[in-house]
């Protein structure tokens, strides 16, 4: 994932949110946060669970956009 396709990730998401925020777990920007915190510790297992080989200690803007985009339904 390069930039521009990070940027039109966010604006996807954001769209996602105005047309079903009944669908997200995590309406509003406190418990947002918590989520993407508490998925951000959690994401090694998400990767594993997938077969994805991804260096969490080489961050890219594809592990930060399923980190954004995780945090919308993560308990």
């Amino acid at each position: 994932m390069i930039k521009q396709d990070f940027i039109q990730f966010i604006e996807t998401l954001r769209t996602d949110f105005i047309e079903n925020k009944d669908q997200w777990e995590n309406k509003t920007i406190e418990d947002y946060l918590e989520a993407m915190s508490r998925y951000v510790e959690d994401i090694h297992s998400y990767y594993l669970n997938t077969n994805q080989h991804i260096d969490l200690e080489k961050i890219d803007w594809k592990v930060f956009s399923d980190i954004l985009k995780a945090s919308s339904i993560y308990e």
